[in-house]
């Protein structure tokens, strides 16, 4: 068997060296070519131009707006405070409310008790305000956060998770966009702040670091940001009001960035940035069992949205050409259609040739995953990341990766399925049941 694994390895490189590139894009034609090829140049000519423009000099700001942080608190118990004790450390010369909204507080008193408590962080700052929001009866992630928006009285509102904490300087990098009156949303950056805990912490700081700090920088550069995260998410106040809030439902936060995208065929000056300097820092699942659980909702609830919920939403009136496009792309076909295109083909190799063969194939695809990886990750490391030295710790995790992501890929097809068939939007820990049976989806 091994003779055929080096045999089908050798001669997939060879003909990679001796073809033109011509002749070496149609081997892997239609879906590297069209797909991932022309998404990984344009990420990385993003970075490239991110780099570029942030290596110029800092200009002084005119104006801090004054800033509501939403917290949305549920079963974090004394965690929240280091949540809370970050906002109120904040390098900011404006005025900071923050509002822990505390759902379903009669059964989680002791995260009511540990926002309450918190009110000591807050001494000696100066124009920092903390506000408890009790809601008695749990209704869900949404549901804090429009309570938490109706009692705001910033111009520019946050929407956090109450497990996270922040750099000191994230609401200076955050707001500072903000100058810009087309910007109506700031997707901040997130890192895994238990790394070192599992092997699977690590491998999702990683990905942290490769599709949000890398990913996100690129495709901001273009103005077609694919979501703000639900756990750092920063919004035009008035912008997000005249939409209503957040609508109810789970994934809320790709349902938020879809609603707003809505406005860009329309308004083409409307934008949303990622800032990779405005950093939060949470807790990865650190047991495998526990992270495909999590990737099983968020998988799910992806194909709810762009397929249940927005289907008929997805034209260039309401979206705009550039984001149509990465939609249907990026959205559509990379993340709901490759994966069973992966599994697919390699179902087909299973079964028609022979097993030293598909791992001589399977390797030489491994490898030239991996030489782009490293290409990519190096120009993150380069151009983007704001604490290289502790990034490049990651690069021995690297070789780790496309197995992880493959892996993943695989998984993905599941959900998906256990989405079309079952629902499972509707069983949400983010939304509890008698939230969703309201609503129409």
């Amino acid at each position: 068997m091994w003779e055929q694994v080096v045999f089908a390895f050798v001669t997939l490189f060879s003909s990679a060296t001796h073809q033109s590139w011509v002749e070496l894009a149609l081997k892997f034609f239609p879906f590297v070519v069209l797909l991932e090829a022309p998404f990984f140049l344009l990420v990385c000519s993003g970075m490239v131009k991110y780099g570029l423009r942030e290596h110029r000099p800092y200009l002084q700001r005119e104006r801090y707006p004054r800033v509501s942080c939403v917290i949305t608190c549920y079963s974090e118990g004394d965690d929240v405070r280091k949540t809370i004790q970050s906002l109120a450390q904040q390098i900011y010369p404006g005025f900071i409310e923050i509002i822990a909204v505390v759902d379903g507080a009669v059964q989680n008193e002791p995260t009511l008790r540990a926002a309450r408590g918190a009110r000591e962080l807050l001494a000696g700052a100066r124009r920092r305000a903390l506000v408890v929001l009790p809601k008695w009866q749990r209704g869900g992630r949404v549901s804090s956060l429009n309570a938490g928006l109706s009692i705001a009285s910033g111009e520019i509102v946050m929407a956090l998770d109450g497990d996270t904490s922040f750099d000191n300087d994230m609401v200076r990098h955050a707001t500072r966009h903000f100058d810009d009156p087309g910007v109506v949303g700031v997707a901040g950056s997130l890192r895994v702040r238990n790394a070192r805990r599992s092997l699977a912490a690590r491998m999702q700081a990683l990905e942290y670091m490769l599709s949000i700090g890398a990913g996100k920088t690129g495709l901001s550069e273009f103005n077609i940001v694919n979501n703000i995260s639900g756990a750092f998410g920063v919004f035009r106040a008035s912008f997000i009001r005249n939409l209503g809030g957040w609508d109810a439902g789970t994934a809320e936060d790709l349902d938020m960035t879809m609603r707003i995208k809505q406005y860009f065929g329309r308004h083409p000056g409307l934008r949303i940035v990622f800032d990779p300097h405005a950093v939060g820092h949470t807790d990865a699942p650190d047991t495998w069992r526990v992270f495909f659980r999590q990737r099983l909702r968020w998988d799910g609830d992806m194909f709810y949205i762009f397929i249940r919920k927005f289907r008929l939403n997805l034209r260039p009136r309401l979206l705009g050409w550039r984001n149509f496009l990465f939609v249907v792309v990026n959205g559509l076909v990379m993340q709901v259609l490759m994966p069973f295109l992966i599994v697919a083909y390699t179902g087909v190799m299973l079964f028609t040739l022979p097993v030293g063969a598909v791992l001589g194939v399977l390797g030489f695809v491994y490898a030239v995953y991996l030489a782009a990886l490293l290409f990519y990750f190096l120009l993150y490391l380069v151009a983007v990341s704001e604490r290289p030295r502790h990034d490049a710790a990651y690069l021995r995790f690297l070789p780790l990766f496309p197995l992880f992501a493959f892996v993943n890929r695989v998984h993905c097809t599941f959900s998906i399925l256990q989405e079309v068939f079952l629902k499972t939007h509707l069983d949400s820990a983010m939304a509890p049941w008698w939230v969703l049976r309201k609503t129409k989806f």
